[in-house]
This record gives C-alpha cells, structure tokens and sequence, in this order.
C-alpha cells in the first residue's frame, strides 16, 4: 500500500489528468481511425455474408455516418489497452505491490479475450444469422432491401457485446483481486447467473433455439472458467495479504 494516504481532492485530480491523457491519445487514435474506416468498410462488404447482399444507402448521409462510426470504434479499440492501463494506475497505489503486479498482466489478457469475442461472433454466430433471417424472408416471399448503415449497425451491435462479454474471468479475477466477490458467492449465484445469460443470450439472437443455444454455450463455459479464475485469485490474493502482514508486523 501507499505510505500515505491521498486526500479526496487529490483522487479526483489525478483522475482528471488520466482521462485528460485518454483523451488526447483518444484524438491521436481517431486521427488513425479515419485511415483505417474506409478499408475495413470495403473489405467486410466483400465477405461472403455482404456479397450475397445488395448494400443501398437509404439517406445521403449514410455513408459519412457509417463512416465516422467506424473511424470512433477503430479508435476506441485502438486505446483499449491505454484505457485499462490507466485505470490500473489509479487504482494500484491501494493494491499490494504483487497484487499490482499481478493485475497488471490482466490488460494483455483482456484484449485478447475482447478479439476472442469478436471473432466469434463473427466467424461463428453472424454468419448463422444472416443465412436464418434470409431464409426467414425467403419462405414468407419478403424481397429484403438491405441499408448500408442497418447492415453495419447489425454486424456492431451483434459482434461488439460479444467482445465485452468475453471479458467477464478478467472482470472478475480482478473483482476477486479487490475483495468484491469471492468463489463462493459466485458458486452460490449460478443458478442464478445462468438464468441472466439465457436473458442475454435470447437478446442478442433471432427466436431460434439452436442460435440462442450457440450464444449460450460459451457464456456458460466462460461463467465456469470465471469460478476457477476466481477461486486461484482468492488464494493469491488471501496468501499475499498475509504475507504484506507479517512484513509489516516484523518491520514494526
């Protein structure tokens, strides 16, 4: 821990200088984001779920729109990393130094679940949801006319949750880390856990069993990696403590 403690006063204002940081880095990132929009746009109209498609823009503004979207998300992803390291940093000084060590390697291991969300999403659950909604129109004769503004807002709004959702073992190794939660409330909660995935799950899908049961298994599999991860965080976490304990009582 700090050998002293900070003052409110000075809890807010070392926020404000880290999210001053964020976002002059946000603004670095967006200036990257508007190189990189346009040739991800062309590139995700050329998969085989998009080519199939005839993509209209519906309002003039679509495409400035779709564009300046994709520029913001690029960005956002962009300074990740920046963002969770920041947030590390101000919370650290009341962690233990292992502890702060330890929660530090979460930030690699968060991005790499959040494209773990994302490729799943998209190699995995979207293309099986564009090939059930065609259908669907097909068999009740509906000729689908498709924007290119609601085509990329529907890719998002599937694909981006599950990059968030992905991090749940993070989030709660790290709420283990501070003592929120432990191994045995999550336990205790299960039942009740799955019951708010199967809410999400059916959210976020088409009214189709086999769909919603792709988007809940994972959450499952991940809910039950989030115990283990958990209970190895507890332990840690409890064996460090006692250990910063007994150095304090032996250098007193």
């Amino acid at each position: 821990m700090n050998e002293r403690e900070m003052t409110v006063y000075e809890h807010i204002e070392e926020l404000r200088k880290r999210i001053i940081f964020i976002v002059i880095f946000f603004i670095i990132a967006l200036a990257a984001g508007f190189f990189l929009a346009k040739p991800l746009i062309l590139f995700l109209q050329q998969t085989e779920e998009a080519k199939n498609l005839t993509l209209n823009a519906f309002r003039i503004s679509d495409p400035l729109l779709l564009y300046m979207k994709f520029a913001f998300i690029i960005a956002f992803v962009l300074i990740s990393p920046l963002i969770l390291f920041q947030l590390w940093s101000f919370i650290s000084p009341g962690l233990y130094e292992r502890e702060r060590n330890a929660t530090l390697s979460y930030i690699p291991l968060s991005v790499l679940l959040f494209l773990a969300g994302l490729a799943f999403s998209y190699f995995v659950l979207f293309p099986f949801v564009i090939r059930f909604m065609t259908e669907l129109s097909a068999d009740m004769g509906i000729n689908q006319v498709i924007g290119i503004n609601e085509y990329f807002q529907f890719l998002l709004e599937l694909t981006l949750p599950f990059g968030l959702l992905f991090q749940l073992p993070v989030v709660i190794m790290f709420l283990t880390r501070l003592g929120i939660v432990t191994p045995l409330f999550l336990r205790k909660v299960r039942k009740y856990a799955y019951f708010l995935l199967l809410v999400v799950a059916g959210f976020i899908t088409p009214p189709e069993i086999l769909s919603q049961m792709i988007v809940l298994l994972p959450l499952v599999l991940l809910y039950e990696i989030s115990i283990i991860v958990s209970q190895r965080a507890y332990r840690k976490s409890q064996l460090i403590q006692m250990e910063e304990e007994a150095k304090e009582q032996l250098s007193e």
